[in-house]
């Protein structure tokens, strides 16, 4: 034990490491003093622009005028930058402060308070930057101090008012960011963000201008962002069309780059005039093509710039190429790349490097993996599917590379199979992980998130970019739930944190299992009809208004909690949450109300219209919440902003709706769970129609829907012919109001008789065929007017020795349902291990191998010695060749060589590998990302009724996998795997 010389020496330590940790209070309002501001006026431009946003933050909040660089005040805040500020140079001379630690840095920068740093001055609140922008982070670091929101002027976060405010400050060191440059991409903004600017914020020019510009820019800056790619799409006009874009830039000290279709700068939809300049391609006219080149670096010249190289056609298309094949298209974009190096080296300062990009996105993947050489000093930005899942990433040899790695991602896409526009629906969790696998691999020097119209992604938004500023603060999965709920904190308070956060992740949930942008079924491009849902409704308890009411049930939550949320707040909350889940909500009941419709509809039912009427009703809410959004919210500052049918694809009209033709007779209607048409009445008091099997180890419920077959009233009656038959509603009336009711039918499990003592149960296949000694029959009567019609009811309830006590999985009516985060043992491997993630999966949550550093192992025999494995212990009453489906997040492949497997086996079979990789655009890929599930299958034997074990291997590290259904030969159909049936 450390046994200090002296008890000063001791002293002297403890009060070292108190400093490092103490928070010390500086007041910057109070009723008797406020701060003054100073700067350095010949510092940047954008030290300047930040202190102006700090001093209208304070006015903001306390009503009162900050002064900048006036009279001296008995509380400061100074701000400079290294080399650039003869006032920080002045505290640094002066012994007051030290730049050791920043100095030289990237974007680094330090606050601390100082006592008496200049004459006048009682205290100070220092802040210094390394560079330009790190100096204006740390004025909107005070911001962020004084409860400032980011989205204060983007989402109308207002300020809370405060006569006093006061911080208290931690002398530390911010910086240097996780990732070099960390921007957003303002794209497909013919719907939302081009229309509000030109016809609501920037008429004067009529377009998004330099005034649009600077207001996204402030927005990243205090977003701790530095990189914008800038709209592209024809209906915005290029980016350097306005010469004060470029000015604004660089007074807010953002760095320009541009998209995989813009090389060199250039808009080529914009810019490219074909009557004058040609066609666009390289090989014919490659003298117009490098003159356009030539023209933006010798404007961007004294500018910072990341220039994208190599070449795409026209707008997102594959570039035009004589010869049609591979070699020859590789050969001419390496020609591309070297005349552009060529260009920009003779346009480059001396004293600066222009950094440059690659992109490889869709066939300039397949161009780079063909073998396309690439200068070492060229950054590789690697690129999602479009989906979210990122495609490749460097190799071990390519993370060596002088130039480093970045990653483009979306949040927002115009494309096949689907469009993505309206709403954010990219799952938070998912984005986290593939980003921190990114930051794993090595790309780390760009990241770029295509962020649509920046409304309604502003949490997305946020979530990249402090990821990309610090990746320590995001190395566990649960730190995403953690940030969620800091940030509805930071927004909403604490009152109102918890239930905003419940409330966004089962948002995310559901947009998870299905997004609502792709709730028509229909695929883009060519435009296809809306077609019927993969939803089932009528096995599985009807997933069709399970939806319904998960929906319901988060418009009854947000609802409740505006009722909580203070007055000068309503504005953000419904910008930040409320018209996202009402309109997913909406979107939801709009078509799964339309596909209730037609299935009733095809029954006779006479509620066909009142579930047409509701789908209209559903429809009308997105109408107007979206018209309060654009013509009452703040007065009118969003109208055009949001747009509610982009692209005017199938998913965003009127559904049509189905009419059933009105019986003669208005009979009592009923339809049974697992059965698609209704009730065979001419059957009556039979057991034709059995509700499917109930079973006491998985202790089901199922419904019978009551129902009018024509307009009128009718009076029903159930009677259950057994006292163990248990209904959630006996008696009723029908009527206009309420032509149908669903009954839940459970069972009394104390009550009903037992079936034979055996240790095995060999059922077969069909449940309906249930041996009389391990069957339970009864039956429910339901009766109208003169009319009875007979259910019957059917129990599996054994008396199995086999199965006391036990706390495995168990089969249900011919299938076995798991989630996979539910294991019963694992087995950790030679180097990895499985480990759980939340947030994803249809079940909220995914087992993961780990660490995606782990050596892949692709023979059988390694496998069983050296890989990690899941196991899951399982009770079947029926043997045979079983079908193993494996539910996984349909990610990628690390890179070119790695892959995306798992291994399986029952009991002691030899493993069997799935493979869940998907090549390029193929049909499986399209399915897979309208699903975020890829199901994959193994064959296995169940050799014998009684208790089995599943195992799940890992094959490569970072599968995640979801779900897992035995089937035994009995699933039915179904969007997601039934209910998980354990004990």
């Amino acid at each position: 034990m450390f046994k200090p010389k002296s008890p000063s020496i001791f002293i002297l330590i403890v009060l070292i490491v108190n400093s490092l940790s103490a928070q010390t209070p500086f007041t910057i309002v109070s009723k008797n003093e406020k701060v003054g501001v100073f700067y350095d006026k010949s510092d940047a431009k954008v030290v300047e622009i930040a202190a102006k946003m700090l001093v209208d933050d304070i006015s903001k909040i306390t009503k009162k005028y900050i002064e900048i660089n006036g009279d001296v005040h008995k509380y400061s805040i100074l701000a400079g930058t290294v080399g650039q500020s003869s006032l920080i140079g002045r505290l640094v001379d002066d012994g007051k402060i030290t730049i050791a630690d920043i100095e030289g840095k990237w974007e680094t920068y330090k606050i601390e308070v100082v006592e008496k740093p200049l004459p006048g001055i009682e205290k100070a609140l220092v802040i210094v930057g390394s560079d330009r922008r790190a100096t204006a982070y740390g004025l909107l670091e005070v911001s962020r101090m004084m409860g400032v929101s980011p989205w204060e002027w983007w989402a109308d976060v207002t300020p809370e008012v405060k006569e006093e405010v006061s911080i208290s400050v931690t002398s530390k060191t911010y910086g240097s960011p996780s990732v070099k440059y960390r921007g957003i991409f303002l794209n497909d903004e013919d719907w939302g963000l081009q229309r509000w600017a030109a016809l609501n914020y920037e008429p004067e020019t009529g377009d998004i201008g330099p005034k649009t510009y600077a207001k996204v820019f402030e927005l990243l800056l205090r977003l701790r962002a530095n990189t914008i790619w800038p709209a592209m799409h024809k209906s915005t006009k290029a980016f350097y069309f306005y010469p004060e874009n470029k000015v604004v830039a660089d007074n807010y000290a953002i760095v320009v780059g541009s998209s995989h279709a813009e090389p060199m700068l250039s808009n080529i939809n914009a810019e490219w005039d074909h009557k004058t300049m040609g066609e666009y391609r390289y090989d014919t006219n490659s003298r117009s093509i490098k003159k356009l080149f030539k023209k933006r670096a010798k404007e961007t010249e004294h500018y910072e710039g990341i220039y994208t190289v190599g070449m795409r056609g026209e707008h997102d298309s594959p570039m035009i190429v004589g010869e049609d094949d591979t070699e020859s298209q590789v050969e001419l974009l390496e020609q591309v790349i070297t005349d552009q190096r060529e260009i920009l080296e003779k346009y480059s300062k001396n004293d600066e490097a222009r950094p440059q990009v690659f992109v490889p996105y869709k066939e300039v993947l397949h161009y780079y993996q063909s073998g396309l050489n690439l200068p070492e000093d060229v950054m590789l930005m690697w690129t999602d599917d479009n989906y979210g899942y990122i495609r490749q990433l460097s190799n071990y040899r390519e993370q060596k590379r002088s130039g480093g790695a970045g990653v483009y991602y979306h949040t927002s896409y115009w494309g096949r199979p689907h469009d993505y526009l309206w709403l954010n629906s990219t799952n938070p969790a998912l984005m986290w992980e593939e980003m921190s696998k990114a930051y794993e691999y090595q790309s780390k020097d760009l990241w770029i998130l295509n962020c649509g119209d920046i409304k309604p992604h502003e949490y997305n938004i946020e979530l990249f970019l402090d990821m990309a500023w610090d990746m320590t603060k995001f190395e566990k999965n649960s730190d995403v739930k953690q940030h969620k709920n800091n940030w509805a904190t930071r927004e909403f308070g604490e009152k109102t944190a918890k239930d905003i956060t419940e409330v966004m992740l089962k948002y995310d949930e559901l947009a998870f299992q299905r997004r609502p942008e792709f709730m028509a079924w229909s695929q883009v491009e060519p435009v296809t009809k809306a077609k019927e849902t993969e939803l089932t409704q009528f096995h599985y308890g009807d997933e069709v208004s399970q939806r319904i009411e998960a929906y319901q049930s988060l418009i009854t939550a947000v609802d409740s909690i505006n009722t909580k949320v203070s007055v000068y707040r309503k504005d953000a909350f419904y910008q930040l949450v409320y018209y996202p889940v009402v309109a997913a909500a909406s979107m939801n009941h709009k078509w799964l109300y339309a596909y209730k419709n037609k299935f009733v509809a095809s029954q006779g039912r006479n509620s066909a219209l009142y579930y047409g009427e509701k789908s209209f009703l559903a429809y009308n809410r997105i109408v107007a919440e979206t018209n309060y959004y654009n013509n009452t919210l703040q007065n009118g500052k969003w109208n055009h902003i949001m747009n509610m049918s982009p692209r005017y694809l199938p998913v965003f009209s009127r559904p049509s709706i189905a009419v059933a033709f009105p019986k003669s007779t208005n009979d009592l209607g009923l339809a049974l769970e697992s059965y698609e048409m209704e009730l065979n009445h001419e059957a009556i008091n039979s057991y034709a129609d059995v509700l499917p099997v109930f079973n006491a180890y998985t202790k089901n419920k199922y419904y019978v829907d009551v129902y009018l077959k024509d307009e009128g009233t009718l009076k029903w009656e159930a009677k259950p012919k057994a006292n163990w038959i248990k209904i959630s509603k006996t008696s009723g009336e029908l009527n206009a109001n309420q032509p149908e009711e669903r009954l839940w039918v459970t069972i009394d499990w104390d009550k009903v008789p037992k079936g034979e003592n055996k240790k095995e149960a060999p059922l077969g296949h069909d449940y309906q065929m249930i041996p009389p000694s391990f069957k339970v029959n009864s039956a429910i009567d339901f009766v109208s007017g003169d009319k009875t019609y007979t259910v019957g009811v059917s129990v599996f309830n054994p008396k199995l020795e086999a199965l006391k006590g036990y706390k495995g999985f168990v089969e249900d009516k011919g299938f076995v349902s798991i989630k996979a985060e539910n294991y019963t043992r694992k087995k950790e491997g030679q180097e990895a291990k499985w480990e759980t993630y939340e947030g994803m999966g249809y079940s909220g949550k995914v087992a993961v191998a780990l660490p995606r550093t782990a050596k892949s192992q692709n023979w059988l025999s390694d496998i069983v010695k050296n890989s990690p494995a899941l196991e899951y212990d399982f009770y079947t009453f029926n043997f045979g060749e079983v079908d193993v489906k494996i539910q996984a997040i349909p990610t990628h492949a690390f890179f070119e060589g790695s892959g995306v497997k798992c291994a399986v086996s029952i009991d002691d079979a030899k493993p069997v590998i799935v493979d869940f990789q998907t090549s390029g655009r193929s049909d499986a890929w399209k399915e897979n990302v309208l699903k975020n599930a890829t199901v994959k299958s193994a064959k296995q034997i169940v050799d014998k009724a009684g208790k089995h074990t599943l195992k799940i291997w890992m094959v490569d590290p970072g599968v995640m996998i979801d779900q897992v259904l035995i089937d035994l030969g009995g699933w039915k159909k179904s969007y997601a795997f039934p209910k998980e049936t354990k004990l």
